[in-house]
């Protein structure tokens, strides 16, 4: 019993060692600045990482704006209407009247609006820019029915010439408007020479070439020609091939939607099918999720690759310190000790890497938003929380290195 108080009354004699915050914090900026090459290039890894994470999110948000300016521009303001007479009675005739464009556009909130459809399936007819010839670039040439208001719809940009309008619609004129594509492909460069395309052995005079749309894309590779025109060779369209192409005010499609049937054909609004556009925030939120979880992904990955840049260049450090270490646990240091430090190195070093990563994700943002004319959006819990991801990801990459530090025995340590 008196051995084995005075071994505590021994063993309480001695004063355990004592390693207090600012001791910590002096130790870890001492180790450090001992090789300020070395830890810039570890915090390097954090810096890539943090400030890939602060820009992937950063231009995320701000492509997801541009894509709700552009949801609300084009595809909130259009509106199809399908032709659906022949499902409805088979004997009946095709559901758009001959002044379909002007019932539609006395609609409030209408802009354009007009009625085409493909009469190349219809007549096995092929494309030319010459009455005789091969037809083997013209056989994927498309022809559309269309009356001036699809064209005034799809807003062309035209490279050359104009689009017919109403008068020439009305007389029924052999004219056509092409779209880039196909002027490529038949050798049209310029319409100074009055150029024609054929359509079978029926000429039409291009009155303009179009470069690019906003809406009906397809009108780029397709020979449109006058609705009356179409009519007057080819007759009128087949059962259920017609479609309507409204543009509308912003806010005005739904109602343009509900109202068309009734005001092109108030006897049978049923031979008619209205599609208004989809719901934009629908259509915003899916995009902008699945953008937001691809980019978190790849920002993850680079702070993985951060995280094991500074582990790897942390665990080469404690080897390279194996004597150091050794020498602060036969002086009293504890393994708990060792293990704080290493930590706080590594952490700081993620922190500060964390700092500089979100500054540079920030510029970077900005920099890309003022190069393409768009406006900046970084959420600021973003670029609060991105230090603090830069802090956890240099304290996780340093706890294997701390726990190995922790394990050396002074013993072995002070024999290398």
């Amino acid at each position: 019993m008196i051995r084995g108080v005075l071994r505590k009354r021994g063993a309480s004699a001695v004063d355990r060692s004592v390693f207090s915050f600012g001791d910590l914090l002096g130790e870890s900026l001492a180790g450090m600045l001992q090789r300020p090459a070395r830890s810039a290039l570890t915090a390097l890894g954090t810096v890539l990482g943090v400030g890939t994470f602060v820009a992937i999110l950063g231009l995320t948000a701000t492509a997801s704006s541009q894509i709700d300016a552009r949801f609300n521009s084009l595809s909130a303001t259009e509106v199809s209407v399908e032709d659906k007479a022949s499902e409805q009675n088979e004997f009946a005739a095709p559901a758009f009247p001959p002044d379909a464009d002007e019932r539609v556009e006395r609609l409030n909130g209408v802009r354009s609006a007009g009625v085409y459809w493909p009469v190349r399936p219809a007549t096995d007819v092929t494309v030319r820019s010459a009455p005789v010839g091969r037809a083997d670039d013209g056989g994927r040439t498309q022809v559309v029915a269309a009356s001036p208001g699809v064209l005034g719809a799809a807003e062309p940009t035209l490279s050359q010439g104009r689009i017919y309008d109403d008068l020439m619609s009305d007389e029924g004129a052999y004219v056509a408007v092409i779209g880039s594509g196909v002027a490529s492909r038949l050798g049209i460069t310029t319409l100074e020479t009055r150029p024609a395309v054929f359509v079978g052995d029926q000429p039409f005079t291009v009155t303009g070439i179009i470069e690019n749309t906003e809406r009906k894309a397809d009108l780029l590779l397709s020979v449109v020609v006058p609705r009356t025109t179409a009519e007057k060779i080819w007759g009128p369209p087949a059962g259920g091939s017609a479609t309507m192409l409204v543009s509308t005010e912003l806010g005005a499609a739904q109602q343009v939607a509900r109202l068309a049937p009734t005001a092109l054909r108030p006897d049978h609004p049923e031979y008619l099918k209205a599609l208004p556009p989809p719901d934009p925030r629908l259509l915003r939120s899916g995009v902008s999720g699945d953008l937001s979880q691809l980019f978190l992904l790849l920002a993850g990955i680079c702070l993985v690759i951060g995280a094991v840049g500074i582990a790897n260049t942390t665990l080469v450090s404690v080897l390279e310190r194996t004597g150091e270490i050794g020498l602060r646990r036969a002086l009293g240091a504890r393994a708990r000790h060792i293990t704080l430090q290493f930590l706080a190195e590594s952490g700081v070093l993620g922190a500060v890497g964390g700092l500089i990563g979100t500054s540079l994700g920030v510029v970077t943002v900005v920099g890309v938003a003022l190069a393409r004319d768009w406006t900046p959006v970084v959420h600021p819990a973003t670029a609060a929380a991105a230090p603090a991801i830069g802090l956890v990801t240099g304290v996780l990459a340093g706890l294997y290195p701390a726990w190995r530090a922790s394990r050396i025995q002074p013993a072995e340590a002070l024999r290398r």
